[in-house]
């Protein structure tokens, strides 16, 4: 005999424990009470889907996000447009935009809730160039702009620092949505940052009727990582005075500023102003620390950071201090530091080739001579540096890489076709490479 169905309050109250642990930051619970569920033999429906897709992504789960899309297969709700468009941002939020802009090509009905999704996966995603072109297609589909199409457009223009996108958006924005959203603001403020355009950040900022913790964040972050450190720490204390409390990016960029500055006493107290409100340091505030330490020449205290901070350090981090230990002339740490980095990224010959030049430095030539040769010997090749150059367009950038060791004549080549593209769209006079 088959199991008694489940009572009509087991269903409710079941489904409603599944979304209300999703929506409250616990997405391990979410999913184990949707296991809980199909075991009683309660049977999902396209309501509880959304919730269990979006705890799959954020528990990075590929495996049940899977089985969560053969259960709308299965039971027929993958064409119901939340779950769809849920469907879409769990994907995108485990990193595969493949299978969710099939989802969404294949979809006989699309509506604006479907369309902003695909266009936050392409712009979370970090595929700036992507969103742009998907934005198009939503105005040629006359999908209705709102404030969160206009925050992803934003977030896409400010990943690529496309400032005249950046301002035609807020132009629309102003158009056609009168009394700025807190969330569309904030995406201005950031956008214009990342763009350089720091005059025009601070003006939506002053005119914001309303700012909160992000607002004041991504202008400190900006000043902070851009060098304008007295900026960002006026800043820094101004959001102090009016009481609104400091969150993870606040310190990094309160940190950044310091480390940039040289003011490492101001950063120590910033840094440890970070467990009295109750922010936990995680590993880019140390970065931030042993950058600061670095530059100011405590190289030692860096390393001695690095080895009692309770997370392993990354390849940046590493690489910031062995920078440090060149300039300084600290023999010792630079050795100590270099090993780490070749046993992390055994491949890479930039660690080796600056383990090679600060033995030169230091005048230790056979030392420098014995890298070289254990680069040989592992097969470790110096890849030749490169510039570029960008030449902004409407439609796309043409970028020109330069790299000193490639073949004279593929060199000329690669400029006769980017000469014939500037040509065609800047209508440049065409000059003869000949030499």
């Amino acid at each position: 005999m088959p199991p008694p169905a489940p009572a009509p309050a087991t269903l409710s109250f079941l489904r409603a424990l599944v979304a209300s642990l999703a929506r409250s930051g616990r997405p391990a619970d979410a999913l184990r009470a949707f296991r809980d569920m199909l075991a009683r033999g309660v049977p999902p429906d396209h309501f509880i889907l959304p919730p269990v897709l979006r705890s799959c992504a954020l528990t990075g789960s590929s495996a049940l996000a899977a089985s969560a899309h053969a259960l709308s297969l299965k039971i027929g709700a993958q064409e119901n447009l939340f779950v769809a468009s849920a469907l879409v941002l769990c994907y995108s939020g485990l990193s595969n935009l493949p299978d969710a802009r099939r989802l969404f090509d294949g979809m006989r009905e699309r509506d604006a809730v479907l369309w902003t999704s695909m266009l936050s996966a392409y712009a979370q995603g970090e595929h700036p160039e992507s969103a742009l072109r998907f934005f198009q297609g939503m105005v040629a589909a006359g999908v209705q702009l709102d404030a969160v199409v206009m925050v992803s457009l934003l977030l896409a223009c400010g990943q690529i620092g496309w400032r005249r996108h950046g301002r035609s958006v807020h132009a629309c924005c102003i158009r056609r949505l009168p009394g700025m959203p807190l969330s569309l603001g904030n995406a201005l403020v950031d956008t214009y940052v990342k763009c350089g355009e720091f005059a025009f950040a601070e003006r939506v900022f002053a005119g914001m009727p309303r700012r909160d913790v992000i607002s004041w964040s991504a202008l400190i972050l900006g000043h902070g990582l851009n060098g304008r450190y007295d900026v960002a720490l006026r800043l820094f204390d101004d959001m102090a005075a009016e009481g609104v409390k400091p969150n993870s990016v606040t310190f990094l960029g309160a940190l950044s500023a310091c480390a940039h500055s040289g003011m490492v006493d101001k950063a120590y107290a910033i840094f440890e102003g970070m467990k009295q409100h109750g922010v936990k340091p995680e590993l880019k505030h140390y970065s931030c620390m042993a950058d600061a330490l670095g530059r100011d020449g405590r190289v030692v205290a860096a390393v001695k950071l690095i080895e009692e901070m309770p997370f392993e350090p990354d390849e940046a981090m590493l690489g910031g201090v062995l920078a440090a230990c060149r300039v300084h002339g600290e023999m010792e740490a630079a050795v100590r530091i270099s090993k780490k980095l070749m046993g992390m990224s055994p491949s890479k010959s930039g660690y080796f080739m600056s383990l090679a030049n600060i033995y030169s430095d230091a005048g230790r030539y056979s030392d420098a001579e014995r890298i070289r040769c254990l680069m040989k010997e592992v097969k470790v090749d110096k890849l030749p540096g490169y510039s570029s150059v960008e030449f902004d367009r409407p439609q796309a950038p043409i970028i020109l890489l330069l790299c000193p060791l490639f073949p004279k004549e593929k060199m000329v080549q690669v400029f006769r076709v980017c000469a014939i593209s500037l040509v065609r769209i800047h209508n440049f006079h065409l000059l003869s490479f000949e030499s």
